[in-house]
């Protein structure tokens, strides 16, 4: 196995970390009668710890290497999911291990993005990095709603995997070598690179980002709980959700990247755009009020993720120095991970039709804003 091979696992691992919590709320909601409060702060409590870690993690990796950086948060990954399973049926507990995974991530998806690219052939990083990602995404979502849907000890049993695939994966990561950056000028750990104050990283990519997560979750968090009828197989079916909205996103990610070979930022356009269709087609389902029509749009806002994710991480290697790939990388992912908190500023506003509309609204002005910017040459916005 490659180098680059062994770090992507490692953000496949943590990827299938991040996200394998989401099928099991129910289980918690049905198992301990956790009420919704409980469970919305048990979800966001992950970015509590995420977003200060992808700007520190992005950073330190940058001093200190990307080796040095990684290495201790894939070990603490499969940790945090032991003390989901040792601590299910605490609230505080279960917040201390979704604390602990957004941290793993916050770091892991920053510094190992910087780590693939650099270990890659040139262009082939950003979609390697963008697939594994993505991969993990789905794959743990996919397999914790199905386990805790039909074996044994639904808040306990979906985990082990995850326990078992991230010391597997720490064994393969650690013979990777990963020497120190030499002739690097020290800069403060939190600090924002220039580049992400100028003009076309805020038209172009700025705007796209929050798209990446926003697609994710309007498919897998925000759909299926505004859809009414029947909730039988409910964990499972959000599990299949998961996985072909995720899927889809890897699986459109070659394609992706043809697309911004053709032309830069075509890709994120015709995401932007697939994510318009895609919750349009959300809209149908929900005035229908049919779950089943949800699968015909998880995979247009899936294609719509990973069309977004590979064009942003391609634009924001671009636009980056080397010194500073890792610090930018993570702006771009904390600007991506804006999008998880979509579900909650749609039930702001009302929920249902009216919101969802709203937010398709949205994302015409966004595909509207990208594609004018991204005409202007990438020479003069650098100069």
């Amino acid at each position: 196995m490659k180098s680059w091979q062994r770090v992507a696992l490692a953000m496949f691992a943590v990827g299938w970390g991040a996200n394998q919590f989401t099928p099991v709320l129910i289980a918690y909601r049905d198992e301990l009668g956790m009420s919704v409060q409980t469970r919305a702060l048990l979800f966001g409590v992950y970015a509590v710890g995420l977003v200060p870690a992808l700007l520190l993690g992005g950073a330190a990796s940058d001093r200190w290497g990307r080796r040095a950086v990684v290495l201790p948060f894939v070990a603490l990954s499969p940790v945090a999911s032991v003390v989901l399973v040792v601590e299910h049926d605490s609230v505080a507990g279960l917040a201390v291990a979704r604390l602990l995974a957004g941290a793993c991530s916050g770091v892991v998806f920053s510094a190992a993005t910087a780590w693939v690219a650099e270990l890659s052939e040139t262009g082939a990083g950003p979609r390697r990095a963008a697939i594994a990602l993505s991969a993990g995404f789905g794959a743990g979502p996919l397999v914790t709603g199905l386990v805790a849907q039909w074996a044994p000890r639904p808040l306990e049993t979906p985990y082990l995997p995850h326990v078992v695939l991230g010391v597997l994966t720490l064994l393969l990561v650690l013979r990777v070598p990963g020497p120190r950056p030499v002739g690097i000028a020290l800069r403060p750990l939190i600090g924002i690179p220039d580049v992400t104050r100028g003009r076309r990283f805020l038209l172009v990519v700025a705007p796209s980002a929050p798209w990446v997560f926003s697609c994710a979750a309007i498919s897998i968090a925000y759909l299926p709980g505004e859809i009414g009828g029947s909730q039988s197989g409910a964990l499972a079916f959000v599990g299949i959700l998961s996985g072909i909205t995720l899927g889809c996103g890897v699986a459109v990610q070659g394609l992706a990247r043809r697309l911004d070979d053709r032309r830069p930022l075509l890709a994120g356009q015709v995401g932007l755009a697939a994510a318009v269709v895609g919750g349009s087609l959300g809209i149908v389902a929900l005035a229908t009020d049919v779950r089943w029509l949800l699968l015909l749009s998880a995979p247009v806002l899936g294609g719509a993720y990973g069309c977004v994710l590979v064009s942003g991480l391609r634009e924001t290697e671009r636009l980056s120095r080397p010194d500073e790939r890792g610090a930018t990388v993570a702006v771009f992912y904390a600007l991506t991970y804006l999008g998880f908190a979509v579900p909650y500023v749609l039930g702001a506003f009302g929920g249902g039709i009216p919101a969802l509309a709203g937010a398709v609204v949205v994302g015409i002005g966004c595909l509207v804003v990208v594609t004018v910017a991204g005409r202007r040459p990438l020479a003069l916005d650098n100069a």
